[in-house]
Formats: structure tokens, C-alpha cells, sequence
């Protein structure tokens, strides 16, 4: 029995604790021997912890005492991605920059989970700072997708997403800075839930970029995404941007829902199969009764690269605090000069550097107006663009990705990889919240593949999402 609980979703696991089929102890004991069986392999973890045994003990007493009425997430083993700071842990974000620092507090999020009774199984490996899609590139190594080892699991929350899929945790949360949930999670066949921006708090997340940055749920199923989302949503103190209660005021929505396509944006680029898959999925949808219409995101086109002129510009800025002094890796040169050039060269990997550089750029005297103010602008008119679409539709579908998990090396040109971000980038960009669900999948040098449907939703509309995502899986929230 006891091997078999590693693959219960969040839910099943709730309800078998409760109705005392395991105990905390087992399902502890399952995902922590899977994750030590399967991670020399996949190297999803930087990390396995040590049971906590007093953790372990309260929660049981906790499940045992108030039944039901214990949160949902009590007794449950969960990864956390390497820069959302866990007390007394290490916190690398995948970086040879941090490779020592331990983390002196916890997380707002992190704190939040502690509180609802969950259990940590470790901490994952992830894109160095988390600028990457596919987990190649981290300092230790990248993480394996455990559909297929010779495929990325995308990025950069692909250890937490690898952790899930593979059970060697119940549930994971990572970080999405323009897909780096999302398109994980479509790779590897979860659910993961980019909230909207300031309904999760940043305190305790190591920054890459301040105004695009949000912690979410890498899940089974979209009940799980909904019960984490639930746990680690609401205003926090510590962060100014976080959505105070007066503000957050969720969209209703009828019971059929209208879904606006773009398909102005699916011309180009986008492997048919995946395209197919696509369809298909509106299709279903339609036959239940909701409603497909076009609309025209002109902006979106441009999305892409408004993106990677901002998030550069602000991982330079954000990154620039590690520079052998203040934080991070300190190396000593002859002069003060070299202290900073060797810290940074040697604690930086391959693409922190090319973003920086590019950041820094782009922010430089006579280069600002032509470049940041300009993508500045762009996206404004881009997040005025979706406000006055979703004055017509509840949500908009794109594919997540534009084609399945690809092969190691595959998109080594820096280009090629940006591109992988092409349908997810906005809702970042504009704040709004998006969800990507599987939709099918497809098949690549004989092996089956999973693909990812996203949605997007205005702002605090979240539970539109979890309500369109059961739609597409066919669960019952």
C-alpha cells in the first residue's frame, strides 16, 4: 500500500489521512523513498530533507484531533523550488552565487504552508535564478523529464514540476516570471496556476524580476492547484504589492463561460499536432455548450520581445546586489575592481550573464527611451488590449507551448528558447491571472507526449481559471 500513496493526488490524500487508511508517517515515508529512489536520475531535487519528525507528529495529532476540520494540506509532502526561502535551509537558486547562503526566515508562502500542516520533501532544482525554459541550466546540473529522461521538463521550475510529476512529492510550488509554471506544467502533464500579480505574496522569494514575478502551484489535478493557490493567496505585510481584501474582488461568471481565441496568433510557429490537440479542446468545450469568438490581441505580436527588454532590465537591477560584498559569492582579486569582476564571473553561470549584460543595456544613458520606455508603453497597450477583450470573453486560450517537451540541446541558440515563453509572456506582462491544464497529447520519435491548454483571466478572476480547468479535465470541484 505504502508505495502506491505517492501517487494520490492532494485531495485522495486529505481523505485517506482522515479516514485513517495511513498515516501521516506512510505518505511521508512514500514520496521521501521515491524522491531518494529517483533523484540520482532526475536530479529534481538540489536537496532531499531529513524527516521532521516533530512536524510529522503534529500534523498526525492534528488530523487525528480535528478531522475535517484540519486544513486540506496538513500531513502532506510537498517540494519547494530553490528560491523561495525555507528557515534554515539553503536557498542557491540553482546558483554557485548563493551556493552557501542559508536562509535566516521563512517565506511568506512558505510560512503559510507550515501553518496549514505541510511537509517538505526538499528543495528543487531549477533554471539559475530562474531565467531559463527548459532547467539547463542550472549550476548542478539539469533536471530530466521523467516521461521521457531525454527531454527537458521546460523551465524554470522544471525540478518542482519533475518532483510532481514523477511522485516524489505530492504537489510542488514554484515560481513564474513569464511561464516558467505554466510551461513546466505542460510539459509534463500537471496543472500550474500563474496567480495575479500581488494575490500571492514575494516576501521570501529570491527576485528576478520584481514586476512580473509570482509563486504558484505545480499540481496533479486542478482541485490540488486550487487547494494550494487557496493556502498561500492574500495580502501580506512584508509586500507592498500583495492585493489587500478591499481590492481583490473575484468576476462572476455565468455558468456557460465565453473563451476567446486569438487565432490572428496561431498562424506561425505553432506544430500542428499541438495545433490539433488545440482545437480539439475548444471543440469539446463548445459541444458543452460554452461559447468560442476571435478576438484581436494586436500588441500580442510583440509580446515577446517587450518582455525580454523588461525582465532583463530588472534582473540587472535586482541582480546587482551580488557583488562579493554586500551578497553572495566573494572572490579576492589585487584590487577592489577585481574583487567585483572575479565574484561575478565566477558566481554567475552562462545566462544570468547574457541577461544582465542585456539589462544593463537597455537601462544605459541613450538607450533607455529607445528600448525600456518603449516596451514600457507596449505594455500598457497590451494589458489595455486584454481589459477591453475580456469586456466580451470570461477568458482567453492559447496553446501553453508551441510544441511538446523538446530534447536536451535542442534550442541552444538563446533565441530559440525565448520563443518557448511566446504564448505565456503576457500574463505576466499585464498581471492577469493563467492557468495551463493538459489537453492531450502527441507523439514524438515514438514516445507519447503531453500538451498544455491556457487560459487567462483579468485580474483576481483565479477561480474562473480552476471552474475553466475542471471544465477541460472533467473534474468536479
Amino acid at each position: 500500500m505504502t508505495s502506491n500513496l505517492a501517487e494520490l493526488s492532494i485531495v485522495d490524500a486529505a481523505k485517506g489521512l482522515r479516514a485513517k487508511e495511513f498515516t501521516v508517517r506512510e505518505l511521508w515515508d512514500a514520496c521521501a523513498g521515491n524522491a531518494k529512489a529517483r533523484n540520482p536520475e532526475l536530479n529534481a531535487y538540489l536537496e532531499l530533507f531529513d524527516a521532521d519528525e516533530g512536524a510529522i507528529a503534529a500534523a498526525q495529532k492534528r488530523i487525528d484531533t480535528e478531522g475535517a476540520r484540519a486544513p486540506m494540506l496538513c500531513g502532506i509532502p510537498l517540494a519547494m523550488k530553490d528560491n523561495i526561502l525555507i528557515d534554515g535551509h539553503i536557498a542557491s537558486a540553482a546558483s554557485k552565487m548563493l551556493e552557501n547562503y542559508r536562509a535566516t526566515y521563512d517565506a511568506t508562502i512558505t510560512k503559510k504552508l507550515k501553518d496549514a500542516g505541510a511537509l517538505f520533501v526538499g528543495r528543487t532544482n531549477m533554471d539559475e535564478f530562474a531565467m531559463g525554459s527548459s532547467t539547463e541550466h542550472s549550476a548542478f546540473g539539469k533536471v530530466l523529464n521523467p516521461i521521457d529522461p531525454t527531454r527537458v521538463p521546460g523551465g524554470s521550475s522544471g525540478g518542482s514540476a519533475a518532483a510532481a510529476a514523477a511522485h516524489l512529492a505530492l504537489g510542488a510550488l514554484g515560481t513564474d516570471t513569464g511561464g516558467s509554471i505554466r510551461q513546466p506544467a505542460a510539459h509534463t502533464g500537471l496543472v500550474g496556476l500563474k496567480p495575479t500579480y500581488g494575490a500571492v505574496s514575494r516576501s521570501g522569494l529570491i527576485a528576478l524580476g520584481s514586476s512580473l514575478d509570482q509563486a504558484g502551484p505545480l499540481a496533479k489535478t486542478v482541485a490540488d492547484a486550487k487547494i494550494l493557490f487557496d493556502a498561500i493567496r492574500g495580502s501580506d505585510p512584508l509586500d507592498a504589492t500583495t492585493i489587500t481584501d478591499a481590492t481583490y474582488t473575484p468576476r462572476p461568471v455565468g455558468e456557460k463561460l465565453t473563451i476567446g481565441v486569438p487565432f490572428h496568433l496561431l498562424e506561425s510557429g505553432l506544430d500542428a499536432d499541438v495545433r490539433a490537440r488545440f482545437d480539439e479542446t475548444l471543440k469539446t468545450l463548445e459541444n458543452e455548450g460554452h461559447t468560442i469568438t476571435e478576438v484581436t490581441l494586436p500588441t500580442s505580436a510583440y509580446a515577446l520581445p517587450v518582455y525580454y527588454v523588461i525582465m532583463p532590465a530588472e534582473a540587472s537591477t535586482n541582480l546587482a546586489r551580488y557583488d562579493g560584498m554586500r551578497y553572495g559569492h566573494a572572490a579576492r582579486g589585487k584590487t577592489l575592481l577585481d574583487d567585483y569582476i572575479q565574484s561575478r564571473t565566477e558566481g554567475f553561470g552562462e545566462e544570468p550573464t547574457r541577461r544582465i549584460l542585456l539589462g544593463t543595456f537597455v537601462l544605459s544613458s541613450g538607450y533607455i527611451d529607445a528600448y525600456y520606455r518603449k516596451a514600457d508603453a507596449a505594455r500598457r497597450v497590451l494589458t489595455e488590449e486584454y481589459d477591453a477583450a475580456f469586456k466580451q470573453v470570461d477568458v482567453i486560450a492559447f496553446p501553453t507551448t508551441p510544441s511538446p517537451a523538446f530534447k536536451f540541446g535542442e534550442k541552444s541558440a538563446p533565441v530559440s528558447m525565448y520563443l518557448e515563453d511566446i504564448f505565456t509572456v503576457t500574463a505576466n506582462l499585464t498581471g492577469m491571472p493563467a492557468l495551463s491544464v493538459p489537453m492531450g497529447t502527441v507523439e514524438r520519435d515514438g514516445v507519447t507526449l503531453p500538451t498544455g491548454i491556457h487560459f487567462t483571466a483579468p485580474k483576481g478572476a483565479d477561480d474562473v481559471l480552476f471552474k475553466i480547468g475542471a471544465l477541460v479535465t472533467g473534474e468536479t470541484l
